[in-house]
């Protein structure tokens, strides 16, 4: 069973820092194993990650099953959406932008979410219709997307380093970007890419070719920080890893650009 209302939040954030003790306490890799195509790597403690937080939730919310990147589950109805390492490449490189993601989707509606960045020592978290939280240097506060003209936004990407055939949909939307905003990063962590946009330090994303378990915590959280999410097309679709996040003004930009990129899909 389900949660009741006022604890989905909560059993996420505790899931997500279950998962960051694993992700934080262990030693760094010296190698992975592809899942596939190239860049796509999993370590040990990616799946160490997921069992631990699969275990927590099913101790928590007994019959509720869990869809997760490296284990899997099931994909539809009620159930749990999680990534245990979001950012395995950065992790791997020493990199710590990496973050731990859990949500609670029923169909394809984010109920609740967080996303913790463990070496950072950061959590976000939110529930649908109840507003999103930002705990950082031993504060909580209330996450707002940023009120920075579209000419000063920051904007953080993802590369399509996976699929190549849509290099040329994202370059598009890439130039434009760069002639439209102050500035783009890649910092290589959707989940944080979208934390960062629910609480101001940047004021969007774009990315293409993401999973559910990329996006829908942190989806969730731009949404209830005020800021707009839909796919490429305009669509308001929290699962799409086909992404536009950010502030009402960068998000209506950023769907102009992609818009403008269709053909090149």
């Amino acid at each position: 069973m389900a949660p009741e209302a006022g604890l989905m939040r909560d059993v996420a954030r505790r899931a997500a820092l279950i998962g960051g003790e694993v992700v934080g306490s262990g030693a760094r890799p010296t190698g992975a194993g592809a899942k596939g195509l190239p860049g796509d790597w999993v370590t040990e403690i990616d799946v160490a990650s997921e069992r631990a937080i699969s275990r927590f939730l099913r101790e928590e919310t007994p019959g509720l099953p869990v869809q997760g990147e490296e284990l899997g589950g099931a994909a539809a109805g009620l159930r749990w959406v999680v990534d245990p390492l979001d950012g395995t490449t950065n992790y791997l490189h020493g990199f710590w932008a990496v973050g731990v993601s859990v949500a609670l989707v029923e169909g394809d509606t984010v109920l609740a979410g967080a996303v913790h960045a463990p070496f950072l020592g950061e959590t976000w978290h939110a529930e649908r219709a109840r507003g999103a939280t930002w705990e950082h240097d031993g504060s909580t506060t209330p996450c707002r997307v940023s009120d920075r003209p579209r000419e000063r936004a920051i904007v953080s990407t993802g590369f399509p380093f996976r699929h190549k055939e849509r290099i040329p949909r994202h370059l598009g939307v890439l130039e434009g970007a760069l002639r439209a905003f102050e500035d783009l990063r890649r910092p290589g962590a959707a989940s944080l890419d979208l934390a960062w946009v629910a609480c101001g330090v940047f004021e969007g994303f774009f990315e293409l070719g993401l999973a559910p378990w990329d996006v829908a915590a942190g989806a969730l959280l731009v949404r209830e920080a005020g800021g707009a999410v839909t796919d490429w097309d305009g669509l308001a679709d929290d699962l799409s890893g086909n992404i536009l996040a950010g502030t009402p003004e960068v998000h209506r930009e950023l769907l102009r650009l992609a818009s403008s990129t269709r053909t090149g899909s």
